[in-house]
């Protein structure tokens, strides 16, 4: 870590040593059709560190800006967000239409540097502030089937298990990554999954491994939260529903120094009595509550340099974890009860913060972000690991902080062209490493029916200690050429390392006895690498209608496998790296003067060496084998349209045949040959319809009457490799209605309304988790 800091210091020296002021600026205006001022729009040179807000007059000035030809966002509450360009000391007017006549200019930063999304050869799906709000995307889990091909689970204890295009997680390494603000949530331990005062999500489906590397392989999620500029701004709203659902939240970003210093805080509160009844002891199995604060500090130097502080944390409580049932016809035919005789209070702490530094140069722009993310997840009593009356198993991890702690420190650094660029050429390269301790302590008791479950005598522990410790580091670049004014090529390269130990200690306790050690304490290391190309060709037919074909490769790490109380499975067993040949082509199209865009991208994936999870029960350790090959080829088609005022319609649809050509497991001494069986987690069809009509009912205070509907279809889907637990299409259907101007907003909603009973998750052994009953409620949100 001193290394890296050192390096930081030395950039930021540099970065202030080669910053010359300049005098020159950006003046204009913002108007809308009426030529009435504006005021309150946001005004973002991109790429840059550069940005402001119009005046009563509608009126905005960018001081020092890089010279040349730059690209300037224009976005405010009630207009459609545009993207225009504008050279150095230029005087500009812009027009900004309603939001309810034309769509958004949708900016990204996907490929690490901001662009138009249209622009980007690659298929995205990404959600503004305002399409946030409109889906109600409280949890990334609420992408499932709103994003083509992506189906998104939980497995009973809040975390998320995210597949796109048939590349599905399937240990604690994801196949999805997830990016907040720039930084990799790391692994399952260590990301957040509530969303709140979020600016966009950006969807990146298919191989992301040349710019985001390991766990990227079916695809990344990027969110990135609101930041704080010169203008105050704020929030807070209420949340009330069935089943004791209650939300609270509240925010607020300002200048502490004009143009110097930059603060922002958001906070988030939650709480709801749970679904599910437990009929051993009649009460609410899975009451849950939890906190979560996001703050900022932006220092701005000067208008090239930028220093930024992100604070992230997370306090989840959940009495009655894991809410399984112990079979999908036990949870189909009495939905939402459970009958286990142990409950507990899950106990999850997550903290996240980086610390950014950002130069936009004349020639080059630089960047730097250090991160450190910890997740302390543990259960103050033992949990039920049979799901059922009896005294047979429970699992115990409330061992103290040193352990179950996971703990991540990463480190990029990136260099990219300019803001400010003429060439033809352009570029971003990198260098990226982490360093992670994953210290886990887990014990399985055998109580009084231990005969039951297979166990050969009562009142004993399984405890085993698995401390793993790896890091990695990665060298990345990618550019853009245009070798025409229509045709575009873009090729990228990156190379990852990744070193990992792991020890392991068995023994065996029973009260009154000294420990008896089943497995010496045995250390095993494996180092892994991995090179991950990329190729696409792009070609613009017209400003709004482009084509494109590329090849990318996808890689997850390999690893090692922890020890669990099975003697017959041997831990310590390294397994591969997987990776995937990935070729796409699609097309990007905008028609009617910005009032219809339609995208379709057609994909095939051939995965080798897959990771086949085998989950060894009952301590609930996944051990994983390389044991297939996977074909997973599909399409995708979105649309959004805004066929006359106050009427948007947005529809996808996605369907993906994932199967194994490869797949031989090992069955109770046998080897089971399952070649042809369908993907684990993958919808055969997604599919999303959503209309939404606004009717001004006040021209002055804008206000607005909204309705709107969603009819969201998650097809045909197995949860086993042996495709025996098979969940069949089903529909959802959620409505919001209610009013909006730029001050606040008054819903109420529905989610699930025709209370469709589902699977959202099962496990290979059986056990069972029901997808949200029908809920409903109000919401009121407040803004200034």
């Amino acid at each position: 870590m001193k290394r890296i800091l050192s390096l930081i210091g030395l950039s930021l020296l540099i970065c202030f040593a080669v910053n010359a002021q300049q005098n020159s600026k950006i003046v204009g205006s913002v108007t809308d059709a009426k030529n009435n001022a504006i005021a309150g729009v946001t005004v973002h040179i991109l790429n840059s560190n550069l940005n402001t807000v119009t005046n009563a007059k509608g009126q905005f000035e960018l001081t020092n800006p890089p010279a040349g030809k730059l690209s300037l966002k224009f976005n405010a509450i009630g207009f459609g967000a545009v993207i225009i360009n504008a050279n150095t000391s230029e005087t500009i007017g812009v027009v900004l239409a309603e939001t309810n006549q034309r769509l958004d200019e949708v900016t990204v930063s996907a490929q690490k540097t901001e662009e138009n999304i249209q622009n980007i050869p690659t298929a995205i799906t990404a959600f503004s502030a305002t399409k946030v709000n409109d889906y109600r995307i409280l949890n990334t889990r609420d992408l499932s089937s709103i994003v083509p091909n992506l189906y998104s689970s939980n497995p009973g204890d809040g975390r998320n298990v995210t597949s796109i295009r048939g590349i599905g997680t399937t240990s604690y390494d994801p196949a999805v990554a997830t990016y907040i603000d720039g930084v990799n949530q790391f692994g399952l331990d260590t990301y957040i999954a509530s969303l709140f005062d979020v600016e966009r999500i950006e969807v990146l489906r298919g191989p992301q491994g040349t710019l985001y590397g390991r766990n990227a392989m079916g695809g990344v999620i990027n969110i990135i939260t609101k930041q704080p500029s010169n203008y105050t701004t704020g929030f807070a709203g209420v949340d009330f529903g069935n089943f004791g659902q209650q939300r609270y939240s509240a925010g607020i970003r300002t200048a502490l120094i004009k143009d110097k210093l930059f603060f922002g805080a958001a906070g988030l509160f939650n709480k709801a009595d749970g679904f599910y009844t437990n009929e051993f002891n009649n009460s609410k199995f899975d009451k849950l509550h939890g906190y979560l604060g996001n703050y900022y500090l932006k220092f701005l130097a000067s208008s090239k340099f930028a220093l930024t502080l992100n604070v992230k944390h997370n306090e989840n409580r959940n009495n009655g974890t894991f809410p399984l049932a112990g079979s999908v016809n036990d949870a189909l035919s009495n939905p939402f009860v459970l009958n286990q005789n142990a409950t507990t209070e899950m106990v999850d702490n997550l903290f996240n913060t980086s610390l950014s530094a950002n130069y936009t140069g004349e020639s080059i722009n630089f960047s730097s972000q250090t991160a450190y993310q910890s997740n302390y997840r543990y259960y103050k009593q033992p949990i039920d690991g049979d799901f059922s009356p009896i005294d047979g198993v429970a699992i115990i991890n409330n061992y103290g902080k040193d352990w179950n702690k996971v703990q991540v420190y990463t480190q990029e650094f990136k260099l990219s062209s300019p803001a400010a660029s003429n060439s033809k050429l352009k570029w971003v390269t990198g260098l990226y490493g982490f360093y992670q301790k994953n210290p886990v302590k887990q014990g399985t008791y055998f109580g009084a029916d231990a005969e039951l479950v297979g166990a050969p005598f009562p009142f004993f522990t399984s405890l085993n200690t698995n401390t793993g410790k790896s890091y990695g580091i990665a060298a990345y670049g990618q550019l853009t050429y245009a070798l025409t004014q229509q045709l575009s090529a873009t090729a990228g390269l990156r190379y990852d390392y990744e070193h990992k130990k792991q020890n392991s200690l068995g023994e065996l306790l029973m009260d009154g006895m000294d420990p008896v050690i089943t497995q010496n304490d045995t250390a095993a290391k494996a180092s892994f690498k991995a090179f991950s190309p990329k190729l696409s060709l792009a070609y613009a037919i017209t400003e709004q209608n482009n084509v494109y074909a590329g090849y990318s490769r996808g890689y997850r790490a390999g690893g090692l496998t922890q020890l669990g109380s099975d003697p017959s499975v041997l831990p310590l067993v390294s397994y591969k790296p997987e990776y995937s040949n990935n070729f796409e082509i699609g097309s990007k199209n905008t028609f009617l003067n910005d009032k219809l865009s339609v995208n379709f991208s057609a994909f095939y994936i051939k995965l080798t060496d897959a990771q086949i999870p085998v989950l060894v029960l009952p301590d609930a350790v996944t051990i994983t084998r390389n044991a297939g090959k996977l074909t997973s080829k599909g399409v995708e088609l979105e649309l959004s349209a805004k066929p006359v005022k106050g009427l948007s319609i947005d529809y996808n649809l996605g369907y993906t045949d994932a199967k194994y050509t490869s797949l031989q497991l090992p069955q109770n001494g046998a080897t089971v040959n399952l070649d042809g069986n369908r993907q684990l987690y993958t919808p055969e069809l997604t599919s999303m319809f959503a209309p939404q009509y606004s009717y001004e009912l006040n021209k002055n205070s804008k206000l607005n009457l909204v309705a709107r509907g969603e009819w969201i279809f998650t097809g045909n889907q197995f949860y086993d490799l042996a495709n025996q637990i098979e969940q069949k299409g089903y529909n959802l259907f959620n409505a919001k209605f209610g009013v909006t101007n730029k001050r606040f907003d008054l819903f109420v909603w529905g989610r699930n309304l025709g209370d469709k009973t589902y699977i959202d998750y099962a496990y290979d052994f059986g056990a069972a988790h029901l997808g949200n009953p029908r809920t409903y409620g109000v919401s009121l949100t407040g803004r200034f």
